[in-house]
Protein backbone atom coordinates (compact mmCIF):
# COMPACT_ATOMS: atom_id res chain seq x y z
CA UNK A 1 0.00 0.00 0.00
CA UNK A 2 1.31 3.61 -0.49
CA UNK A 3 0.56 7.54 0.44
CA UNK A 4 -2.63 7.53 2.49
CA UNK A 5 -3.69 3.91 2.45
CA UNK A 6 -0.49 3.37 4.59
CA UNK A 7 -1.41 6.44 7.10
CA UNK A 8 -4.49 4.81 7.64
CA UNK A 9 -3.00 1.81 8.63
CA UNK A 10 -0.35 3.26 11.13
CA UNK A 11 -0.37 2.36 14.47
CA UNK A 12 2.88 2.35 16.00
CA UNK A 13 6.42 2.93 14.91
CA UNK A 14 8.04 2.81 11.23
CA UNK A 15 11.14 1.84 11.60
CA UNK A 16 14.45 2.37 8.83
CA UNK A 17 16.55 -0.50 9.06
CA UNK A 18 20.45 0.40 6.59
CA UNK A 19 22.62 -2.31 5.38
CA UNK A 20 25.58 -1.92 3.21
CA UNK A 21 25.85 -5.34 2.41
CA UNK A 22 25.27 -7.43 5.76
CA UNK A 23 21.26 -7.86 6.18
CA UNK A 24 19.69 -9.65 9.04
CA UNK A 25 17.01 -11.50 6.37
CA UNK A 26 14.55 -12.02 9.57
CA UNK A 27 14.54 -8.35 10.63
CA UNK A 28 11.43 -7.63 8.75
CA UNK A 29 9.55 -10.54 9.47
CA UNK A 30 10.16 -10.38 13.96
CA UNK A 31 9.22 -6.16 13.19
CA UNK A 32 5.86 -6.81 11.39
CA UNK A 33 5.01 -9.29 14.11
CA UNK A 34 5.82 -6.32 17.08
CA UNK A 35 3.73 -4.24 15.08
CA UNK A 36 6.03 -2.16 13.64
CA UNK A 37 6.31 -0.75 9.55
CA UNK A 38 9.41 -1.38 8.00
CA UNK A 39 11.38 0.80 5.90
CA UNK A 40 14.73 -1.21 4.79
CA UNK A 41 17.21 0.96 2.93
CA UNK A 42 19.63 -1.30 0.70
CA UNK A 43 22.64 0.84 0.36
CA UNK A 44 24.27 -0.50 -2.83
CA UNK A 45 24.14 -4.44 -2.00
CA UNK A 46 24.29 -6.53 -4.75
CA UNK A 47 25.67 -10.70 -5.38
CA UNK A 48 23.58 -12.88 -3.72
CA UNK A 49 22.31 -10.51 -0.52
CA UNK A 50 20.78 -8.66 -3.09
CA UNK A 51 18.32 -11.66 -3.06
CA UNK A 52 18.14 -10.85 0.93
CA UNK A 53 16.07 -7.42 0.14
CA UNK A 54 13.63 -9.13 -2.47
CA UNK A 55 12.75 -11.41 0.34
CA UNK A 56 12.16 -8.36 2.29
CA UNK A 57 9.91 -6.82 -0.19
CA UNK A 58 6.97 -8.99 1.01
CA UNK A 59 7.47 -7.47 4.81
CA UNK A 60 8.66 -3.86 4.05
CA UNK A 61 9.28 -1.26 1.78
CA UNK A 62 12.53 -1.98 0.13
CA UNK A 63 14.40 1.87 -1.18
CA UNK A 64 17.32 0.90 -2.80
CA UNK A 65 20.57 2.90 -4.01
CA UNK A 66 22.24 1.81 -6.81
CA UNK A 67 25.78 2.11 -5.55
CA UNK A 68 26.96 2.32 -2.00
CA UNK A 69 26.93 5.90 -0.02
CA UNK A 70 27.24 5.45 3.09
CA UNK A 71 25.42 5.12 6.24
CA UNK A 72 23.96 8.23 6.86
CA UNK A 73 22.71 8.83 3.13
CA UNK A 74 21.07 5.38 3.93
CA UNK A 75 19.27 6.90 7.07
CA UNK A 76 18.35 10.16 5.46
CA UNK A 77 16.92 7.92 2.10
CA UNK A 78 14.87 6.28 4.85
CA UNK A 79 13.61 8.85 6.84
CA UNK A 80 12.65 11.63 3.68
CA UNK A 81 10.41 8.05 2.52
CA UNK A 82 8.42 8.40 6.09
CA UNK A 83 8.53 11.78 6.40
CA UNK A 84 7.03 11.67 3.07
CA UNK A 85 4.24 9.06 3.49
CA UNK A 86 3.35 9.21 6.97
CA UNK A 87 0.99 11.68 8.94
CA UNK A 88 2.72 13.36 11.62
CA UNK A 89 2.53 11.53 15.05
CA UNK A 90 4.47 8.65 14.32
CA UNK A 91 8.03 7.48 15.76
CA UNK A 92 11.09 6.36 13.66
CA UNK A 93 13.26 3.51 15.42
CA UNK A 94 16.46 3.02 13.06
CA UNK A 95 18.41 -0.29 13.80
CA UNK A 96 21.39 -1.61 11.93
CA UNK A 97 20.59 -4.36 9.81
CA UNK A 98 23.53 -6.60 10.47
CA UNK A 99 21.64 -8.79 13.60
CA UNK A 100 23.50 -6.88 15.97
CA UNK A 101 19.98 -4.89 17.49
CA UNK A 102 16.71 -6.91 18.89
CA UNK A 103 13.67 -6.24 17.96
CA UNK A 104 12.48 -6.16 22.12
CA UNK A 105 14.97 -3.73 22.76
CA UNK A 106 13.75 -1.72 19.44
CA UNK A 107 10.24 -2.13 21.06
CA UNK A 108 11.64 -0.93 24.48
CA UNK A 109 12.78 2.51 22.99
CA UNK A 110 10.14 2.72 20.74
CA UNK A 111 7.81 3.28 24.35
CA UNK A 112 10.41 5.79 25.30
CA UNK A 113 10.18 7.69 22.36
CA UNK A 114 6.01 7.40 23.04
CA UNK A 115 6.37 8.89 26.26
CA UNK A 116 9.46 11.89 25.03
CA UNK A 117 8.19 12.40 21.60
CA UNK A 118 10.73 15.77 21.37
CA UNK A 119 13.52 13.66 22.81
CA UNK A 120 16.56 11.30 21.12
CA UNK A 121 16.26 7.91 22.36
CA UNK A 122 19.45 5.80 22.34
CA UNK A 123 19.59 1.76 23.00
CA UNK A 124 22.84 2.41 25.11
CA UNK A 125 24.79 -1.47 25.01
CA UNK A 126 26.68 -2.31 28.01
CA UNK A 127 29.38 -2.92 26.00
CA UNK A 128 30.88 -5.67 28.39
CA UNK A 129 34.05 -8.15 27.57
CA UNK A 130 32.12 -9.77 24.75
CA UNK A 131 32.21 -6.44 22.78
CA UNK A 132 35.63 -6.36 19.78
CA UNK A 133 38.52 -4.59 21.23
CA UNK A 134 38.18 -1.74 18.51
CA UNK A 135 34.66 -1.33 19.32
CA UNK A 136 35.37 -0.73 23.31
CA UNK A 137 38.00 1.65 22.01
CA UNK A 138 36.06 3.17 19.61
CA UNK A 139 32.94 4.13 21.59
CA UNK A 140 35.46 5.15 24.86
CA UNK A 141 37.39 7.97 22.38
CA UNK A 142 34.26 9.24 20.92
CA UNK A 143 32.64 9.23 24.47
CA UNK A 144 35.73 11.68 25.46
CA UNK A 145 35.38 13.78 22.31
CA UNK A 146 31.66 14.36 22.58
CA UNK A 147 31.86 15.26 26.41
CA UNK A 148 34.48 17.67 25.22
CA UNK A 149 32.21 18.97 22.49
CA UNK A 150 29.59 19.82 24.04
CA UNK A 151 29.64 19.49 27.62
CA UNK A 152 27.17 16.37 27.64
CA UNK A 153 27.76 12.90 29.22
CA UNK A 154 26.80 9.50 27.08
CA UNK A 155 27.72 6.60 27.47
CA UNK A 156 26.77 4.74 23.98
CA UNK A 157 27.62 7.62 21.01
CA UNK A 158 28.21 5.30 18.84
CA UNK A 159 24.65 3.33 18.80
CA UNK A 160 22.66 2.79 15.69
CA UNK A 161 19.84 1.67 17.69
CA UNK A 162 17.59 5.03 18.07
CA UNK A 163 14.79 6.38 18.05
CA UNK A 164 12.84 10.10 18.20
CA UNK A 165 9.24 11.25 17.39
CA UNK A 166 8.12 12.70 13.75
CA UNK A 167 8.31 16.55 15.01
CA UNK A 168 12.41 15.36 14.89
CA UNK A 169 12.73 14.15 11.44
CA UNK A 170 13.27 17.56 9.40
CA UNK A 171 16.06 18.26 12.03
CA UNK A 172 17.84 15.19 11.24
CA UNK A 173 16.87 14.99 7.34
CA UNK A 174 19.04 18.88 7.26
CA UNK A 175 22.32 17.38 9.64
CA UNK A 176 25.32 17.22 7.06
CA UNK A 177 27.21 13.79 6.54
CA UNK A 178 27.23 10.98 4.21
CA UNK A 179 28.54 7.89 6.11
CA UNK A 180 29.35 7.21 9.39
CA UNK A 181 30.22 10.63 10.35
CA UNK A 182 26.12 11.27 10.31
CA UNK A 183 25.19 9.55 13.62
CA UNK A 184 28.15 11.85 15.46
CA UNK A 185 26.38 14.85 14.09
CA UNK A 186 23.35 14.65 14.67
CA UNK A 187 24.50 14.06 18.73
CA UNK A 188 26.27 16.69 18.05
CA UNK A 189 23.19 19.25 16.01
CA UNK A 190 20.71 17.41 19.62
CA UNK A 191 23.40 19.38 21.66
CA UNK A 192 23.37 22.37 19.84
CA UNK A 193 19.80 22.83 19.35
CA UNK A 194 18.68 21.91 23.24
CA UNK A 195 17.11 18.65 21.98
CA UNK A 196 17.13 16.27 25.15
CA UNK A 197 18.78 12.99 24.55
CA UNK A 198 18.30 10.12 26.79
CA UNK A 199 19.80 6.53 26.46
CA UNK A 200 17.85 3.02 27.24
CA UNK A 201 20.31 -0.19 27.76
CA UNK A 202 19.82 -2.74 25.43
CA UNK A 203 21.36 -5.89 25.06
CA UNK A 204 25.16 -5.93 23.30
CA UNK A 205 25.67 -8.45 20.74
CA UNK A 206 27.83 -9.08 18.17
CA UNK A 207 28.50 -11.38 15.24
CA UNK A 208 32.25 -13.37 14.15
CA UNK A 209 33.76 -10.32 16.53
CA UNK A 210 31.89 -7.74 14.42
CA UNK A 211 33.21 -8.78 10.88
CA UNK A 212 30.19 -8.12 9.28
CA UNK A 213 30.87 -3.91 9.76
CA UNK A 214 31.72 -1.89 7.42
CA UNK A 215 33.36 0.70 9.46
CA UNK A 216 36.88 1.71 8.41
CA UNK A 217 38.76 2.73 11.08
CA UNK A 218 40.94 4.87 9.38
CA UNK A 219 38.72 6.92 7.19
CA UNK A 220 35.68 6.58 8.88
CA UNK A 221 37.02 7.75 12.03
CA UNK A 222 38.48 10.92 9.96
CA UNK A 223 35.29 11.52 8.74
CA UNK A 224 33.81 11.79 12.82
CA UNK A 225 37.05 13.62 13.76
CA UNK A 226 37.66 15.63 11.43
CA UNK A 227 36.58 18.99 12.59
CA UNK A 228 37.87 18.74 15.66
CA UNK A 229 40.96 17.34 14.38
CA UNK A 230 41.50 20.34 12.17
CA UNK A 231 40.16 22.30 15.18
CA UNK A 232 42.76 21.03 17.02
CA UNK A 233 45.60 21.61 14.80
CA UNK A 234 44.44 24.95 14.01
CA UNK A 235 44.73 26.08 17.49
CA UNK A 236 48.07 24.27 17.66
CA UNK A 237 48.96 25.94 14.92
CA UNK A 238 47.99 29.49 16.93
CA UNK A 239 50.03 27.95 20.48
CA UNK A 240 53.43 27.85 18.50
CA UNK A 241 53.01 31.28 17.50
CA UNK A 242 51.51 32.21 20.60
CA UNK A 243 54.06 30.50 22.66
CA UNK A 244 57.06 31.70 20.68
CA UNK A 245 56.37 34.90 20.95
CA UNK A 246 55.00 35.00 24.56
CA UNK A 247 58.64 32.94 25.42
CA UNK A 248 60.76 35.88 23.08
CA UNK A 249 59.15 38.72 24.68
CA UNK A 250 59.30 37.25 28.16
CA UNK A 251 63.42 37.39 27.69
CA UNK A 252 63.31 41.33 25.83
CA UNK A 253 60.94 42.51 28.66
CA UNK A 254 62.29 40.80 31.53
CA UNK A 255 63.29 43.99 33.01
CA UNK A 256 60.08 45.64 34.03
CA UNK A 257 58.77 45.40 36.98
CA UNK A 258 56.45 42.94 39.02
CA UNK A 259 54.12 40.89 36.62
CA UNK A 260 54.22 43.77 33.37
CA UNK A 261 56.47 41.58 31.62
CA UNK A 262 53.80 38.70 31.68
CA UNK A 263 50.99 40.63 30.72
CA UNK A 264 52.60 42.53 27.98
CA UNK A 265 54.47 39.80 26.47
CA UNK A 266 51.18 37.59 26.68
CA UNK A 267 48.72 40.53 25.13
CA UNK A 268 51.49 40.99 22.40
CA UNK A 269 51.32 37.73 21.41
CA UNK A 270 47.94 36.77 21.53
CA UNK A 271 47.07 39.47 19.50
CA UNK A 272 49.06 38.21 16.18
CA UNK A 273 48.32 34.54 17.46
CA UNK A 274 44.54 35.26 17.46
CA UNK A 275 44.98 36.89 13.55
CA UNK A 276 46.52 33.77 12.73
CA UNK A 277 43.49 31.18 14.52
CA UNK A 278 41.09 33.71 13.43
CA UNK A 279 42.05 33.14 9.32
CA UNK A 280 42.59 29.27 9.34
CA UNK A 281 38.91 28.89 11.36
CA UNK A 282 36.96 30.53 9.21
CA UNK A 283 38.59 29.49 5.85
CA UNK A 284 39.70 25.93 6.52
CA UNK A 285 37.82 24.68 9.50
CA UNK A 286 34.53 25.78 9.56
CA UNK A 287 34.27 26.95 6.56
CA UNK A 288 32.08 29.25 7.04
CA UNK A 289 30.13 31.30 4.52
CA UNK A 290 29.22 34.12 7.06
CA UNK A 291 29.79 37.62 6.84
CA UNK A 292 33.46 38.04 7.63
CA UNK A 293 33.04 41.79 8.93
CA UNK A 294 30.47 39.96 11.79
CA UNK A 295 32.52 36.98 12.22
CA UNK A 296 35.67 38.91 12.51
CA UNK A 297 33.87 41.22 15.22
CA UNK A 298 32.17 38.49 17.23
CA UNK A 299 35.75 36.26 16.62
CA UNK A 300 38.04 39.41 18.48
CA UNK A 301 35.49 40.01 21.10
CA UNK A 302 35.65 36.90 21.82
CA UNK A 303 39.38 36.96 21.79
CA UNK A 304 39.36 39.89 24.16
CA UNK A 305 37.41 37.83 26.75
CA UNK A 306 39.53 35.17 26.29
CA UNK A 307 42.44 37.49 26.83
CA UNK A 308 41.49 38.96 29.67
CA UNK A 309 40.52 35.93 31.42
CA UNK A 310 43.75 34.23 29.69
CA UNK A 311 46.13 36.86 31.07
CA UNK A 312 44.05 37.07 34.67
CA UNK A 313 44.79 33.18 35.10
CA UNK A 314 48.34 33.32 33.86
CA UNK A 315 49.27 36.23 36.63
CA UNK A 316 47.33 34.22 38.94
CA UNK A 317 49.29 31.12 38.34
CA UNK A 318 52.43 32.55 38.62
CA UNK A 319 52.56 35.44 41.08
CA UNK A 320 49.78 34.02 43.52
CA UNK A 321 50.26 29.79 42.83
CA UNK A 322 54.00 30.51 42.17
CA UNK A 323 53.96 27.84 39.01
CA UNK A 324 56.48 28.13 36.42
CA UNK A 325 56.23 30.74 33.85
CA UNK A 326 56.14 28.11 31.31
CA UNK A 327 54.43 25.82 32.73
CA UNK A 328 51.53 28.21 34.15
CA UNK A 329 50.70 28.98 30.00
CA UNK A 330 50.46 25.54 29.34
CA UNK A 331 47.34 25.02 32.08
CA UNK A 332 46.20 28.50 30.97
CA UNK A 333 46.18 27.39 27.36
CA UNK A 334 44.33 23.62 27.64
CA UNK A 335 41.26 25.60 29.87
CA UNK A 336 40.66 29.07 27.19
CA UNK A 337 41.18 25.72 24.27
CA UNK A 338 38.18 24.19 25.33
CA UNK A 339 36.52 27.37 25.68
CA UNK A 340 37.73 28.84 22.39
CA UNK A 341 36.42 25.83 20.60
CA UNK A 342 33.17 25.95 22.03
CA UNK A 343 32.01 29.53 21.59
CA UNK A 344 33.58 29.47 17.76
CA UNK A 345 31.33 25.94 16.60
CA UNK A 346 28.18 27.39 18.10
CA UNK A 347 28.23 30.77 18.23
CA UNK A 348 30.80 32.28 16.06
CA UNK A 349 31.08 29.57 12.78
CA UNK A 350 27.95 28.21 13.16
CA UNK A 351 26.56 26.56 9.76
CA UNK A 352 23.14 28.61 8.73
CA UNK A 353 20.62 25.92 8.67
CA UNK A 354 18.62 24.65 5.80
CA UNK A 355 20.73 26.28 3.42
Amino acid sequence: MQGDDRNEKHKDCPYSGVSAGAYDADLAVRGQKSGFEAVVVNDGSSGETAELFKRAEEYAVVLTHTKNRGKGAAIKTGLSYIHKHYLSGYVVVTLDADGQHRISDAVKICDKAEENPDCLILGSRGLNNNVPLRSHIGNAITRIVYRLSTGLKLYDTQTGLRAFGSRLVPEFLSISGERYEYEMNVLLQCARQNIPIKEVEIETVYFNNNSASHFNTVSDSYRVYKEIIKFSASSFVSFLTDYALYSLLIIITSGLPGTASVALSNICARIVSSSVNFTINRRLVFKSQNSVAKSALQYFALAALILAGNTLTLSFLTAIAGINQYVAKLCTEIIFFVISWLAQKYLIFRRKENV
